[in-house]
């Protein structure tokens, strides 16, 4: 596979909180970490994919083609389980595109407490591809966190369906938790912690 003999890896998403959290934990390695914004003309992945991993493929591989860089990018979402799965691949655009976090959150919340409002079980579920420019190559890495859903959004911190979320073991949202724990057990950082062990087979990190 053509993962190897690349000194830029870019980072292909435009959500400056994924952004942050990956870079984070990708930032010791020996690859000069390029981001979205350095793309302005890039095309536009059309999320067209049944699954988190399909959509993440199809933008790693598309935005890979176009920069020739070897290049991560991510598709994740919250899966209520009273509601079937919702709003699942359809988090970013719950209830419509022009949506904004909060209304989105407070949309999850009236539906919950139309439906089954004694089961608040859910997930964050994450899959990032890495892709190859040339070959076309990929990789997929998974990472989940289970919880609930709380009665009320609570906390500035994190992004999206963070205020309503709380993991399993916590009694704070991901929206009140510090970053720095956020960062131990979200979904998103298992998910790169896979990917990490993954590149630093080709990229050591240097004593």
């Amino acid at each position: 596979m053509d993962f190897s003999c690349h000194k830029e890896l870019l980072i292909a998403t435009q959500n400056k909180g994924k952004l942050r959290e990956i870079s984070y934990s990708l930032s010791d390695l020996p690859l000069k970490l390029r981001t979205s914004a350095e793309y302005p003309n890039s095309p536009e992945v059309e999320e067209t994919g049944k699954t988190f991993a399909e959509n993440a493929v199809l933008k790693a591989r598309q935005l890979s083609q176009y920069t020739g860089l070897l290049t991560l990018a991510d598709d994740s979402g919250l899966e209520v389980e009273a509601l079937g799965g919702e709003p699942g691949i359809f988090s970013a655009r719950y209830g419509g595109r022009n949506k904004s976090d909060h209304e989105r959150v407070l949309l999850l919340l009236k539906n919950l407490a139309r439906k089954h409002p004694g089961n608040r079980r859910a997930r964050f579920v994450c899959a990032i591809a890495l892709a190859a420019p040339k070959s076309g190559a990929f990789k997929i890495f998974h990472g989940v966190c289970a919880g609930n859903i709380a009665i009320e959004p609570r906390g500035e911190h994190g992004f999206g369906y963070d205020p309503v979320f709380i993991p399993e073991g916590s009694a704070l949202t991901f929206g009140q938790l510090p970053e720095s724990r956020k960062r131990q057990i979200s979904h998103r950082s298992k998910a790169v912690a896979a990917l990490r062990d993954f590149l630093s087979i080709y990229y050591p990190v240097s004593a």
